[in-house]
């Protein structure tokens, strides 16, 4: 659930709504025109203040990725600058949910909650309900909805998130449904305002789109074509979060390891790295997700060297056999991706691998599945994020022969997770008795007295310390292992 208008501040508020004159037409340049709507809707926002005594309240519900989540973070900017109060639940006066698509069965989590918040409307008519993000790009779903789902007052897509005041305006003052889909977009505004769930730290968007066409993945289809920004924008947008007492950034895109490509003056990830280092209030740089392909020799030089970028690497391997990856449409193979593996442990011998695995895609064999558990095996991943294989209406895997029984891929799924499992244990212990800089987080829900850091190799660490060490980065001596996280005590600075 994204809030509203809360602890962090939403960047570029210096923009006075009252001052704009909405006697005139709209303006036709962004973000300068979704400032003017706006404006607009913080009219009805008061309207509504007037007549019933309260602000409207707003819920935004994400299903997804990180950059989903950044996404609600802008969504809950706006709302907040047009007046309204974040509510966690949904019996709103507006309900929105941004929602993914990655599977078939996140879309039916999506008409799931809509089956419910239509019978709260019912009992309350005057409620909004809105949908947004990728789910909404696909025209089977744009169909259904307005075939079945004729309360829903509000649908756009991935492309136009920040159009939110403007559509919202159009349904408030005409009565009738939006719907704005574009399906494909090259422009980028970013100007506008954020609410950040975090306050000491932040995702930053460095490009959108995908342009590799995984064979099981429908993302390329949903996001469009890659297209990178400026790197003057994205380190202006860094300045104005550390500005805000941001000290760890995230460096958000489909494949990071491709930015750059589609600039006028292309610049490579890692050069944009390194110019993020320098800016000094930045502590700590991360950034997801890394394609294997495309991840250069200049990039592990980039980390080896750098004192800001985190000892973390997210590799997705999705398969351990060749003749998988191929299917897969993954331009790697088992022996590429196992040296690559290698040069980087070699290069950086502190780093944490995290991956991803999908078990059970179209004519794995148990054969194949062996190849899998041999890299994992090699790689000696610290965490892997581990999926059974879901057929995706709409990409080419979903129409291949020999799809895996259900039964089958689970067995394999389990094995692959018990000795994934095993190694992350024995991974997790080779700090302890070091000590190490940990981002405090939050105070442990489990243990009174106590808070939770991150480490930069990304996994957590407990101690005994006091709410206000939250957005610190603190130096924490690792006592013990648990597994997946480390009990620790936090040393004098």
């Amino acid at each position: 659930m994204t809030k509203i208008g809360e602890k962090s501040k939403a960047m570029y508020n210096e923009i006075d709504l009252d001052r704009i004159d909405l006697n005139v037409e709209p303006p036709t340049e962004e973000p300068a025109r979704q400032y003017y709507f706006m404006a607009k809707c913080r009219e009805w926002v008061r309207a509504f203040e007037q007549k019933n005594g309260r602000r409207p309240t707003a819920s935004i519900q994400t299903f997804g990725c990180q950059m989903n989540a950044r996404d609600s973070e802008k969504l809950a900017g706006i709302l907040a600058r047009i007046g309204f109060i974040s509510q966690d639940h949904e019996e709103a006066d507006l309900v929105l949910y941004n929602t993914c698509t990655v599977r078939d069965n996140a879309n039916q989590r999506v008409y799931g909650r809509l089956g419910y918040v239509h019978s709260l409307k019912k009992k309350n008519p005057s409620m909004l309900i809105g949908l947004c993000g990728c789910m909404m790009q696909e025209e089977t779903v744009i169909r259904k909805l307005k075939e079945s789902y004729r309360f829903v007052d509000l649908v756009f897509g991935t492309h136009n998130i920040y159009k939110l005041a403007e559509l919202l305006y159009a349904r408030l003052s005409g009565g009738a449904p939006v719907f704005d889909i574009e399906k494909e977009s090259t422009r980028i505004v970013e100007t506008l305002p954020v609410t950040r769930q975090y306050p000491y730290k932040s995702g930053v968007n460095i490009m959108y789109g995908c342009n590799n066409f995984c064979s099981y993945c429908i993302v390329p289809y949903v996001r469009g074509r890659e297209r990178s920004r400026r790197p003057e924008e994205i380190l202006d947008e860094i300045r104005r979060l550390t500005d805000d007492g941001v000290v760890e950034v995230m460096l958000l895109g489909q494949n990071v390891n491709s930015y750059g490509k589609t600039l006028t003056e292309p610049i490579s990830f890692a050069a944009l790295l390194q110019q993020v280092e320098q800016i000094e209030a930045v502590k700590r740089i991360r950034f997801m997700t890394s394609h294997p392909k495309d991840l250069s020799d200049e990039l592990i030089e980039t980390m080896a060297c750098s004192q800001k970028i985190c000892r973390h690497l997210h590799l997705p391997l999705q398969s351990g056999s060749s003749r998988i990856l191929t299917c897969m449409n993954r331009c790697y193979d088992k022996e590429q991706y196992l040296a690559l593996a290698e040069k980087i442990r070699r290069r950086i011998p502190d780093i944490s691998l995290t991956t991803d695995i999908i078990v059970g895609f179209p004519g794995e064999t148990e054969e194949d599945f062996q190849e899998t558990l041999d890299v994992v095996r090699r790689v000696r991943y610290e965490s892997a994020f581990t999926f059974l294989y879901s057929k995706r209406t709409g990409t080419p895997a979903a129409a291949m022969d020999r799809q895996v029984p259900k039964e089958v891929a689970q067995d394999r799924f389990d094995r692959l997770l018990s000795l994934v499992q095993q190694i992350s244990r024995e991974s997790c212990c080779r700090d302890t008795g070091r000590v190490m800089e940990a981002l405090v987080e939050g105070t442990d829900s489990q243990q009174e007295g106590f808070v939770t850091g991150r480490l930069g190799n990304n996994i957590m660490v407990h101690f005994p310390g006091p709410a206000d060490l939250v957005g610190r980065i603190v130096p924490v001596r690792l006592l013990e292992s648990r597994g997946f996280y480390y009990i620790g005590r936090m040393e004098e600075q």
